[in-house]
């Protein structure tokens, strides 16, 4: 058995780690500024006064990254993520003489889906790559420690980047978990035809889930839970960050849950009978809430397949692509 003082090592370097990646992360998004609850704060500081951390090297991390202590305490301010507005400063300029620093925006809203969008480093890096440098940060998260330690991977997003139609669900399943790809098994299969349907492929958009880890389940039980919004909260600034790299003309939110984790509101707080069908915004693109695959598996009704066409249709218009009028058909009552 480790003594304390090994335990207290491996806990420093676990966290010292995970800020590091964060920071990455932070930087790529132009964030300089953090705010931590109090309870983040306090065991940020126990930890650093312990004998074994390399101070230089957790500066040299965090250089260009500030935490700073909110005056409010927050209810997962342990997550590490910013869970509370990020203040958002204009990055330092790079010393390469191709790269621009990104303006300074707007003071954020408390709402996700109203603040603005985070600036993205711009430079001579593809969207591709820019995605792929995100993807090194996300593969290794332990941000969640319940789901890295269940999951197989992590469930970054598939698809085209410079795509106009982004889809975006909740969470991994278990065949996602296990193929490292996002809408792969039933549901995914549904949602292929459906993009088909609309006369493109899955090679012509971008498919991601706010959460990238599929949720933990008990020991021995089947199926797939609900993320919770913890979970969803600490995740989200993945997701924001493919959203601003891709910068795709339209979101698709699938299902209730993805709603939820975009906006960042409470189960029960909203309906998706309410909301679907019509545009809201994310960020500035519009987004589309929409019926999940799994829901119209399980639901075979006719009326409920031309909702969720119809939802589609305006997705179409928006992204500039062709209506024929046998797709205006599609899933009428006869």
């Amino acid at each position: 058995m480790p003594s304390e003082t090994e335990a207290s090592a491996s806990s420093a370097t676990e966290v010292r780690a995970l800020l590091g990646d964060y920071a990455k992360m932070l930087r790529l998004r132009g964030d300089r500024t953090v705010l931590l609850g109090r309870e983040a704060l306090a065991t940020l500081e126990k930890l650093a006064s312990a004998k074994d951390i390399a101070r230089p090297a957790a500066q040299a991390s965090l250089s260009s990254t500030t935490v700073r202590p909110q005056t409010q305490p927050q209810g997962h301010a342990m997550s590490l993520a910013p869970v509370a507005p990020v203040q958002r400063v204009a990055p330092q300029q790079d010393a390469s003489p191709d790269r621009k620093a990104s303006p300074a925006p707007a003071e954020p809203a408390a709402s996700p889906s109203s603040s603005p969008r985070a600036p993205v480093a711009q430079g001579s890096e593809s969207k591709a790559e820019r995605l792929e440098a995100l993807r090194k940060i996300v593969t290794p998260c332990r941000l969640c420690e319940h789901l890295a330690a269940s999951r197989t991977q992590t469930v970054f997003g598939v698809g085209n980047p410079d795509c106009d139609i982004m889809f975006v669900g909740e969470a991994p399943g278990a065949d996602e978990d296990k193929q490292g790809e996002p809408f792969v098994g039933a549901a995914g299969q549904l949602l292929t035809k459906m993009i088909a349907a609309m006369g493109i492929t899955r090679a012509d958009v971008y498919i991601a889930n706010v959460l990238k880890c599929r949720p933990d389940m008990p020991a021995g039980a089947s199926g797939n839970r609900k993320p919770q919004p913890a979970e969803m909260r600490t995740c989200l600034p993945y997701l924001q960050e493919q959203i601003a790299i891709i910068q795709p003309k339209v979101l698709v939110a699938l299902g209730l849950t993805a709603i939820e984790g975009l906006r960042g509101v409470q189960p029960g707080t909203i309906t998706l009978s309410k909301m679907r069908g019509q545009f809201t915004e994310f960020e500035g693109i519009p987004l589309m809430p929409t019926f999940h695959p799994a829901y119209l598996l399980r639901n075979q009704a006719i009326t409920e397949k031309r909702k969720a066409w119809e939802d589609l249709m305006k997705v179409m218009k928006v992204a500039g692509l062709p209506i024929s009028e046998r797709q205006r058909n599609y899933f009428l009552a006869k």
